[in-house]
């Protein structure tokens, strides 16, 4: 084994393998991680089995030099793009050969600028010198490079680690997401490391996502980035972009506020809810057997091949009774003249996710049939037809929550999102809009164009909201909320304001712009002037410890929106609450009124 380790170095005969890491917020590979392989016919081919015969034979330092070489050389060669990380253990990030600027030196020499290169701190033993590694790591920074800890939960002091090196990314153990949809303990590990992360200024990686839920639940955490299987294996020659379903899942998470307004009629209603139980074919059953099942039961449109349990292919009726017709299926068997590369869907796909893939999909995709698995095996088939049946109940549901008018949330879905937020804890600003006049417009203008004006406003309010942060709802007549995590809350609202002052103009007839309004005759016959329409933004900063529940937000942020009204023409009220640090009661931090146009 000596002389096989050994041969491998003085031939190079390593190779790299690359795993995208996406940027969930962007739907982007953000970069690669570089994995190392062993000769394909050696028993060294398993990493693991390499580096536990180089530790064993002291070869481990040349080992993983060379495997970085061979990295950095593979991540050149394919000119991949975003970032690189790059495993480094503990013992060599310490080890003079090092922090010599070997590394640097090669780098520079395959033309690879620093700032693309993440060091991946690999802790497979406890670590002691936590004083040596932050001075390395240093050292490093100011040369270009960044720091990522790895299996952040997994190692025998990751937290520490991430406490002494604040490092820009951490990378979550695959224990604490593989099966994150349905542990609720898990999902809290995750929250709790995504608020250390955001106090700490590091983005957290999730490793081994493996299913769409898995996805769903990281992407709805806030969880910056993402890694695993399921979007994609490792490879020598990694995608450059997401999937399709990959990307339509975390378009579906982006848009979170359209499944938070659908979630208490669709929430966890999955493919499984689809499946049907259809006996498999074996791949070398034979055109006989095939045709008496279809002879015999009308209504079995497709039969799923399968071989070990692992789906092999699908049997249209469709096109096996052409195939038939056509003389093509004499003396065959079945595994020759399937559909081989059937869609496949794990059981745990949200049947919004599926649609989405089957409508944003090449038309290859377009079936009528489907195979459901459970952790790649065959458990039975769905169909369009039931989905698009599923899909279309969910929408007339959906429709029960949602205004008529603007189409967007009411009252119950804004009621579900803030309850939601208040349980993970977060801080969030609650902004009620309200059209101030309407009434009056409406009296000279008619209800259609009354109509006009509250659709504007919805769009104007949500044209300002950042999908993957920022909920909107119209909770009746002329109120809208907008519940805004993003940072630049107040300039989109003042954005709002300024748009609807440029806008709202054209609602309104050449000659009451004029006078800057319109007269309506009242009941007794007087005539009264009357401003056309404003929009007036109460807002309120709630964070949990002020607001227990949603009934108390709903109450301060109609009494911001009544200040907000007191003001003529187009205005901001902004209320801002800070809680004691060390009493429970709410003191006044800071008013703010500003008017527009």
């Amino acid at each position: 084994m000596m002389k096989t380790l050994q041969n491998i170095l003085d031939q190079r005969n390593l190779s790299a393998l690359f795993q995208p890491i996406m940027d969930l917020s962007r739907g982007t590979i953000l970069g690669y991680e570089g994995l190392i392989r062993g000769p394909a016919d050696s028993l060294l081919h398993s990493p693991i089995n390499l580096f536990a015969v180089a530790k064993q034979q002291g070869l481990a330092l040349e080992t993983e030099m060379l495997s970085r070489q061979i990295v950095l050389e593979s991540f050149a060669a394919l000119d991949l793009p975003g970032k690189l990380f790059l495993n480094v253990s503990p013992e060599a990030l310490t080890h003079p050969s090092f922090k010599n600027g070997q590394t640097l030196a090669y780098l520079e020499k395959i033309g690879l600028d620093p700032a693309r290169v993440i060091i991946e701190i690999t802790e497979n033993q406890p670590t002691f010198d936590f004083q040596g590694m932050r001075n390395a790591l240093l050292h490093y920074r100011e040369m270009g490079f960044q720091i990522a800890i790895d299996d952040l939960g997994e190692g025998f002091s990751s937290l520490r680690l991430w406490s002494e090196l604040r490092p820009e990314f951490v990378k979550v153990d695959m224990h604490f997401v593989q099966g994150v949809n349905t542990d609720p303990l898990k999902q809290q590990f995750l929250r709790s490391i995504q608020q250390i992360a955001e106090s700490a200024g590091t983005q957290v990686i999730a490793e081994g996502i493996e299913t769409s839920s898995e996805l769903q639940v990281v992407c709805n955490l806030d969880i910056a980035c993402g890694q695993g299987y399921f979007i994609a294996r490792p490879s020598p020659t990694p995608p450059l972009t997401a999937t399709p379903m990959v990307s339509a899942q975390i378009n579906l998470a982006a848009h979170s506020y359209s499944a938070s307004a659908n979630m208490n009629v669709s929430h966890n209603i999955t493919t499984e809810k689809l499946l049907r139980y259809i006996e498999p074919a074996h791949p070398e059953t034979g055109m006989d057997k095939i045709q008496a099942r279809f002879s015999s039961d009308a209504s079995l449109r497709a039969i799923p091949v399968v071989r070990n349990g692992v789906p092999a292919g699908l049997i249209e009726r469709q096109h096996y009774m052409a195939s038939m017709a056509a003389g093509e299926l004499v003396h065959r068997e079945s595994g020759t003249w399937c559909n081989n590369e059937p869609l496949l869907v794990d059981k745990s796909t949200a049947i919004q996710e599926l649609s989405l893939f089957l409508t944003e999909s090449d038309s290859a995709h377009l079936i009528a049939n489907f195979i459901i698995t459970d952790q790649g095996r065959y458990i039975g088939l769905g169909d369009a037809q039931s989905l698009l049946r599923e899909i279309t109940r969910l929408q007339i549901e959906s429709a029960r929550y949602a205004d008529p008018l603007t189409s967007l949330p009411g009252n119950v879905p804004v009621n579900t999102h803030i309850e939601e937020l208040l349980h993970q804890g977060k801080s969030f600003a609650v902004c009620h809009a309200d059209l101030d006049d309407l009434s009056a417009f409406n009296e000279t203008y008619g209800y259609a164009k009354g109509d006009e004006a509250i659709q504007l406003t919805g769009r104007l309010l949500g044209l300002a909201c950042d999908p993957r942060l920022d909920f909107i709802g119209h909770i009746g007549g002329d109120d809208f909320v907008m519940v805004m995590q993003s940072n630049d809350w107040e300039k989109r609202c003042q954005q709002v304001l300024a748009s609807f002052t440029k806008t709202s103009a054209a609602l309104t007839e050449t000659g009451h712009r004029a006078i800057g309004g319109h007269l309506n005759a009242s009941s007794q016959g007087d005539t009264a002037h009357h401003m056309q329409p404003t929009l007036s933004i109460g807002i309120i900063w709630v964070t949990p410890e002020m607001f227990p529940s949603r009934h108390e937000i709903a109450a301060a942020a109609v009494i911001a929106k009544e200040r907000a009204k007191n003001k003529p023409g187009n205005s901001l009220f902004i209320k801002r609450q800070r809680l004691h640090s060390h009493k429970a009661t709410r003191t006044q931090h800071e008013l703010m009124e500003v008017k527009y146009g």
